[in-house]
């Protein structure tokens, strides 16, 4: 059965969609197989793959959690092999409004994707940076989180709230579910504050924070604007290594033997 990993963080800018677009095609770029779901009404995950959230070719996540669709209806491949994708649109805002006189209504993803979880090895969601009714469905379908932490103090300030609803999932309606990690995204070596805020959280959270840090580097934040994952559009920058490096950790984690990039 895949492993369901979330990446959340409420907090905006932190580089959490760029962590989801990037792990996953990294994780296929290991020859895995892998699915990315965009929970976000945003729908930047589904843009930063080169489709447009308005193609009516295509069916989203808000017709498969209100149930007009099957989750096979819903995958799309990606330009990257071992790579699908369920998009997200706008409407989906409104599901959260929809369910609210629904029984069991924190599950209807977990149930929604149940058919399809044997047929990958992982299954990412870029959760919406938000605590409500979308988020909490994320929570409930994975087996972990990952979440990405901008070295800033500001930022470490913020996770108490879904340090919280992640506890709160647990108590209730996910006991399985456990922190994967904490990613530091753009990070700059050279800048005082984030070597510090680096690490107040490896001394906080000690093998929770992942060793590998994604570094600032333009050519990350280039990529989505071309619907490419960072592997595509720039193999050799190092951006493309820290998130291979990130992946390679991952699977560590998961029992497999890490692969230095």
């Amino acid at each position: 059965m895949g492993k369901v990993i979330a990446i959340a963080n409420q907090k905006g800018g932190v580089g959490k969609t760029t962590t989801a677009i990037n792990l996953a095609a990294s994780l296929a770029a290991l020859e895995k197989k892998v699915l990315i779901i965009d929970a976000d009404p945003q729908a930047n995950t589904t843009s930063g793959l080169n489709f447009s959230p308005d193609d009516d070719r295509h069916r989203s996540l808000y017709e498969l959690m209100e149930g007009s669709i099957s989750v096979e209806d819903a995958l799309i491949q990606t330009e990257m092999a071992g790579l699908h994708m369920i998009p997200s649109h706008i409407n989906l805002v409104g599901v959260e409004i929809e369910m609210i006189n629904e029984e069991e209504r924190e599950s209807v993803l977990k149930k929604a994707i149940a058919p399809i979880r044997d047929n990958y090895d992982f299954i990412i969601i870029d959760c919406s940076p938000s605590l409500g009714l979308i988020t909490v469905n994320t929570l409930t379908a994975a087996d972990s989180v990952i979440i990405p932490v901008q070295p800033e103090f500001f930022a470490l300030e913020g996770l108490g709230k879904l340090l919280q609803t992640i506890r709160i999932v647990q108590n209730g309606l996910n006991p399985s579910l456990t922190i994967e990690g904490f990613v530091v995204t753009m990070f700059d070596g050279r800048t005082k504050v984030h070597q510090q805020v680096l690490a107040e959280l490896r001394e906080h959270f000690r093998d929770l924070v992942f060793k590998t840090v994604i570094q600032r580097n333009i050519r990350l934040s280039e990529a989505p604007s071309h619907g490419k994952p960072i592997l595509l559009y720039e193999i050799s920058c190092t951006g493309s290594s820290n998130y291979l490096n990130l992946a390679s950790e991952v699977l560590e984690r998961n029992g497999e033997k890490r692969i230095e990039q």
